[in-house]
């Protein structure tokens, strides 16, 4: 079964829309939007093991410029 992950994203300011649009770039993210609230970018992806959904996508995003600070919720299943 696929992980799955919801990561909330805090950027600098007005960069938000940057932040997504290369966020969206990255393989294994489903989605990324731009929020108000706390964070600024809320985005899902998936990959087939943790292991990999924090090699690839984790590490990837982590990488883009203007984040400060992520917070990853993975998804479970009912």
């Amino acid at each position: 079964m696929a992980i799955q992950a919801y990561i909330l994203i805090q950027t600098e300011v007005g960069k938000a829309g940057s932040v997504a649009q290369a966020i969206s770039a990255i393989s294994g993210v489903t989605i990324a939007e731009g929020v108000t609230g706390p964070y600024d970018v809320i985005m899902r992806a998936e990959a087939p093991s943790m292991e990999e959904f924090g090699r690839i996508i984790l590490s990837k995003v982590q990488a883009v410029p203007g984040i400060t600070r992520t917070l990853t919720c993975p998804v479970t299943s009912m």
